[in-house]
């Protein structure tokens, strides 16, 4: 039977909809809660967990410290989870998938600069109209009050176009490159990684489901046994 191996980004253990999945309110309480399933599945189904070294751990590291986490759950950490970095100088990736990544971005970042012209085109006309109707108003009042309607607008859409759906950071192509070395399945819970794990033909696991999917093998295990 092939060892079952797995890569995890930080997402699966950041994402509030995975902690929501799972019950529990903080980082802190998902990873130790993962990391006790990690460890009885490695031991009693020699099931591997790991995480590229050192983006995705170093990312990890941060949430956790940021709240103060218990030193035992970062123990639990360093203990169940593999850290390695991928060879990225022996990976082969086809060309084709370079290709698409390219003109993804290119396309991306076309349409960021059309969302860029209609907010500048925008805010000009608001702030044209604003001081039409209020010549009172200072300039730099004008200005403020417009850009405080306009900017977080503008910063959804172009985080949007350019972002969502993508390889946005080198942690997250590191899973994928990892993933790829180690014939290992993606536990993420982010669009650009999945749609990328699927190009590459890798296994791709939601991590609202991985802490259950563990759960099941175990199950399945100790019915199996008796």
């Amino acid at each position: 039977m092939q060892k079952q191996r797995f890569c995890l980004d930080t997402s699966a253990f950041t994402e509030p909809s995975v902690r929501k999945a799972v019950g529990v309110k903080t980082i802190t309480e998902l990873t130790d809660k993962v990391m006790d399933l990690i460890a009885e599945a490695r031991i009693k189904l020699n099931i591997s967990c790991h995480i590229p070294y050192p983006t995705v751990y170093n990312e990890l590291m941060g949430f956790l410290e940021n709240e103060k986490c218990p030193r035992d759950v970062i123990v639990k950490v360093d203990t169940w989870l593999v850290k390695k970095t991928p060879n990225r100088y022996e990976i082969k990736i086809p060309s084709e998938i370079f290709y698409e990544y390219v003109k993804d971005l290119r396309e991306r970042i076309n349409k960021g600069m059309r969302i860029g012209e209609e907010h500048i085109i925008r805010t000009s006309d608001m702030v044209y109209e604003l001081s039409k109707r209020h010549p009172e108003m200072s300039k730099n009042e004008i200005i403020n009050k417009v850009l405080s309607k306009t900017i977080n607008t503008f910063r959804n859409k172009y985080r949007s176009a350019l972002r969502v759906g993508t390889l946005d950071s080198a942690p997250d192509l590191d899973v994928l490159l990892l993933a790829k070395e180690l014939d290992a399945a993606v536990v993420a819970s982010d669009g650009g990684i999945e749609k990328w794990a699927q190009r590459l033909g890798l296994r791709f696991v939601d991590a609202s489901d991985f802490p259950f999917m563990l759960e099941e093998y175990l199950k399945h295990n100790e019915r199996h046994r008796r």
